[in-house]
């Protein structure tokens, strides 16, 4: 029994060579292509640098062709009969897929579904509050579940929970809409307001705002030693007119 997180171990003997090898059993797997020295076949489909279909030649000839071109030898299908191998410069290659996939994930919007609870006699400027959380998360393409808690004889009057319900629903609809009527659970009643925008389009706002105040503070600092500069010729050539009057 092996402890957890740790690969088991067994026992291999070598007949040929008359030696014990301690193997490793489940081990990662590289997800990394094989390249260059690394492919292990006599001969490969060859894929030229800009794309043209070179044919089957032997790895000899494709490592040669490799060096001559001064690029790597990537093997891109490796379950092909021959693999396909392609002549690119793998480093680049490694660059711009990581730049890819960078901005893929920046890019990519996870449905997010925030909760806000509030209580059926709730005072004015707490409302207020949870209104402006509500409108926060609408306004960032978010989801949000309004929970309305009930307690004690609270139960008995359901109609203000679904008064609340409709006068929150009705202060955001500029920015969000009823996904989800209101229903009783239990305790407590609940609905869902799901936001007019899109996640990935309030994610754009966002960084476009955030570039535009970004820009407007790199402008206001590069007027201010144009401004200091002027005060300071002004003031040095005030002593030289003095003197000539």
């Amino acid at each position: 029994m092996c402890r957890p997180g740790w690969s088991q171990l067994f026992h291999v003997t070598c007949p040929s060579a008359k030696a014990v090898a301690w193997c490793y059993r489940g081990g990662s797997i590289s997800a990394e292509p094989r390249i260059n020295e690394r492919i292990r076949v006599p001969e490969v489909r060859l894929v030229g640098p800009s794309g043209e279909q070179v044919g089957i030649v032997p790895l000899a000839k494709a490592l040669e062709l490799a060096q001559e071109y001064d690029l790597d030898l990537v093997e891109v299908a490796a379950n092909a009969r021959p693999p396909v191998c392609k002549l690119m410069d793998y480093g680049k290659f490694k660059y711009e897929s990581a730049m890819k996939a960078r901005e893929a994930r920046k890019n990519q919007a996870h449905t997010v579904i925030k909760e806000m609870k509030l209580r059926p006699k709730i005072d004015p400027h707490d409302y207020d509050t949870k209104k402006g959380h509500v409108v926060r998360f609408l306004k960032q393409g978010d989801k949000v579940k309004i929970t309305i808690m009930f307690r004690g004889r609270e139960q008995s009057r359901p109609e203000l929970g679904y008064r609340l319900l409709q006068r929150l629903a009705e202060d955001v609809q500029e920015l969000g809409f009823i996904e989800s009527n209101p229903k009783q659970d239990g305790r407590n009643m609940i609905m869902v307001l799901g936001p007019h925008k899109k996640k990935t389009e309030a994610m754009a706002e966002a960084r476009e705002a955030q570039a535009a105040r970004k820009a407007e503070r790199q402008g206001g600092t590069s007027e201010a030693p144009v401004e200091a500069a002027a005060e300071e010729t002004s003031t040095e050539e005030t002593p030289a007119e003095n003197a000539e009057a």
